[in-house]
């Protein structure tokens, strides 16, 4: 208490004691794949495509990156946070040449005479050379492939002359070269070059832990466990990376499971993920219950891929839609609310479907929880599908999973202050109090399922959940239900013919 210590009139400012919760973001991206420039393995915010370009470059050749955010903002996202990964090296690089040492000396076992095939590739590997001991100092070599002798030098010498190995070889040999390692005849023998590596213009094989990242060191997708504003994570050049053979699909499906796996861990966020390219519906069907066989009420799945404008070349090209479907969350959520199932949505810039599928093949993809992106005759190309990837029933659509991230979430942040406030009747019912205003105003915008307020949720924080043992033990618990909105999947009109002069209680 204030200590009054002269007569007059004294103004103060006096806390309610709760704080109004206030909604957090619903759309906010992490894009993961690979960029022209910009940082690498650190989680840049960027608010609009002209951001994007200052920092990370223009549209670039076997990357969906670019292409995805360039989506993802056309479609209405806000916000987006892009990691940028290390370019994959050039493993391979130039040729290189086959060889060997022949061993000697005292011991006969130090190497004496390098041998190196002339032409480099992996033909040199096919080479083989045998030494063969003579009188005093000369020896000779003979040069193989397989059971065919295709050179030979008789009456070498170790030493510096006329018959030096190394000189005899150089002007007489069309295929190989021979270095002295030291001054003495190599021992009696035959040896197989090797090491010989042909040239190449494309990328080794990459590890998917390039994806994976570590929490420690921020990378990859476990490095957006620091940023908590995420509530979409998208990985599109993980099928650049599969077309272009640094992939296989094992790889590609031990990144899709650390993308669920990250998700649920944060339990805040939901995986957009795609197929690979060019499957039709059976195959599709295949890849979903089969090869991946993923159950999760984080994650969603989209097919079939978008045909849009490739500046690079002019000419509509294929790209996996999984940043476009971000931005049409994004766009929802603004429009209609989190609660709204983001479906039935215009996808825009999408020229064409890689594939369009029937009514029937749409039968059997839409219960596997494989939402299906469709074109419709003066209606455009939409999505058509709002399922997670999970066998529960409960959480089956993905407006549900994401209501409840967004009750949650906002819930949790909002009520930081009851921090070590004494777990006392007053305590319970300022809590109670703030979260029953926040989920009136929830059910006030159609999200929750319910006449009244009663019918759509209820908070529970009282001397029943919260025990004397509770209390000693400083746990302050807060029970809370919401029915949430499910979306009308299936709309079933009942027609029938009705009788002239009929009626209807009949």
């Amino acid at each position: 208490m204030p200590s009054y210590l002269s007569p007059g009139v004294y103004v103060e400012e006096v806390s309610s004691g709760s704080k109004p919760i206030e909604g957090v973001g619903t759309a906010v991206c992490a894009f993961i794949g690979f960029a022209q420039k910009g940082p690498v393995n650190a989680p840049v915010l960027v608010t609009n495509w002209t951001q994007f370009v200052a920092s990370f470059g223009e549209f670039t050749e076997g990357s969906y990156l670019a292409h995805s955010v360039y989506g993802y903002f056309l479609n209405g996202g806000g916000a987006a946070y892009v990691v940028r990964l290390e370019t994959p090296q050039d493993l391979a690089g130039e040729a290189a040449a086959a060889s060997a040492v022949l061993a000697g000396g005292a011991d006969g076992r130090r190497g004496v005479l390098g041998v190196r095939a002339l032409a480099p590739g992996a033909e040199g590997n096919t080479l083989g050379v045998e030494a063969v001991t003579g009188e005093g100092e000369a020896f000779t070599l003979v040069v193989k492939r397989g059971g065919q002798v295709l050179e030979t030098f008789e009456g070498l010498t170790a030493s510096k002359g006329p018959r030096s190995a190394v000189d005899v070889v150089r002007r007489e040999s069309r295929l190989i070269a021979v270095q002295q390692m030291e001054a003495a005849a190599p021992a009696p023998g035959a040896i197989r070059l090797a090491g010989g590596v042909d040239a190449s213009s494309g990328p080794g094989p990459l590890n998917p832990q390039v994806f994976l990242g570590s929490t420690s060191d921020r990378s990859g997708i476990a490095g957006l466990e620091a940023i908590d504003e995420v509530t979409v994570v998208a990985v599109p050049d993980l099928m650049a990376c599969l077309q272009r053979g640094l992939l296989d699909h094992d790889g590609v499906k031990a990144v899709q499971l650390a993308m669920i796996a990250h998700c649920e861990l944060m339990g805040d966020r939901v995986a957009v993920l795609d197929t690979p390219p060019a499957l039709n519906a059976q195959e599709v069907q295949n890849w979903r219950v089969n090869e991946t066989g993923f159950d999760s009420k984080y994650a969603a799945l989209y097919w079939p891929w978008l045909n849009v404008l490739d500046p690079v070349t002019g000419k509509p090209a294929p790209m996996p839609p999984s940043g476009h479907v971000a931005g049409v969350w994004a766009r929802n959520d603004d429009t209609r609310g989190v609660h709204k199932a983001p479906a039935n949505e215009v996808v825009r810039g999408a020229l064409s479907l890689e594939l369009s599928l029937t009514r029937k093949e749409h039968d059997q993809l839409n219960p596997l929880g494989v939402n299906c992106i469709r074109a419709f005759p003066g209606q455009g190309i939409r999505i058509w599908g709002a399922r997670t990837m999970s066998s529960d029933p409960e959480w089956r659509y993905l407006n549900v999973r994401r209501l409840f991230n967004f009750v949650e979430k906002s819930i949790l942040s909002g009520t930081s202050w009851v921090v070590f406030e004494p777990n006392d009747p007053k305590l319970w019912d300022s809590v109670k109090r703030t979260i029953t205003m926040f989920l009136r105003g929830v059910w006030r915008e159609g999200a929750l399922f319910g006449r009244t307020p009663d019918d759509a949720f209820y908070v529970k924080c009282d001397e029943e959940n919260n025990p004397a043992e509770a209390r000693e033990q400083g746990i302050l618990t807060v029970e809370i239900g919401i029915s949430a909105v499910k979306p009308a999947e299936f709309i079933v009109f009942r027609i029938s013919q009705f009788a002239d002069g009929a009626s209807l209680d009949e």
